[in-house]
């Protein structure tokens, strides 16, 4: 793979582990309560559009899992240094609990989401790719940020939330930050087209899914 794949990669992970950290703020827009994740974690389903369509769906696996096992080792890394005693002089335990310390629900209903809602993303992006035969990129890049994101909100809100808030409230959640996410993507249409058209004429490739293997689990 060439710098330009690495690079790529190397900031879907980078969105990834900076949304799960900064989730921790909540903050609303325009009426809407979001976490403060809302500013990057977007960002990392753009890239993951850019991976599908240029190298294909094989290759944005990879790195979907690269950005799964990347996650599991910061939370191992987070709980390990919450674990461990603090010098008698620091008094940041309390805020090191609060902010990066996360329930084992949350963490759980985090790892699946992200796996339902990637895996459908780049699914749904190949094979509109297929259907369009190429054309019409935008239709495959909302199209598949409708379907991941709906998955991945859904999933997320309902697994770490249900029980502990009113139905009527998860739904309005799971509405509201669906929203959001789409017309975020919606938003970055252009700087989508721009990187895509880039990366194909840089890396001389346009992957096409005629004969790929959709298995999620298979590396």
């Amino acid at each position: 793979m060439t710098w330009r794949f690495v690079t790529c990669a190397a900031v879907f992970v980078t969105c990834l582990l900076a949304a799960n950290t900064i989730a921790a703020k909540l903050i609303v827009v325009g009426g809407v309560t979001l976490t403060a994740g809302i500013v990057i974690f977007p960002i990392s389903y753009v890239l993951g559009d850019v991976l599908t369509e240029v190298w294909g769906y094989a290759a944005a696996r990879r790195v979907i899992w690269l950005g799964f096992g990347c996650n599991a080792l910061m939370v191992a890394a987070i709980w390990l240094g919450g674990e461990l005693p603090a010098a008698p002089f620091w008094k940041g335990d309390t805020a090191y609990a609060e902010i990066l310390g996360q329930t084992p629900r949350i963490v759980a209903a985090s790892f699946v989401a992200y796996l339902i809602g990637e895996f459908a993303n780049s699914y749904v992006l190949a094979k509109l790719k297929l259907a369009t035969r190429g054309r019409w990129l935008w239709t495959r890049t909302i199209g598949s940020t409708v379907v991941g994101q709906a998955l991945d909100t859904s999933v997320f809100v309902t697994l770490a939330f249900a029980g502990t808030v009113p139905a009527g409230v998860l739904t309005q959640i799971v509405a509201g930050q669906w929203a959001v996410k789409v017309l975020y993507e919606a938003g970055a249409t252009p700087l989508t087209y721009v990187a895509v058209r880039w990366l194909k004429a840089r890396e001389g490739v346009d992957a096409y899914d005629y004969d790929t293997d959709f298995n999620p689990v298979r590396l």
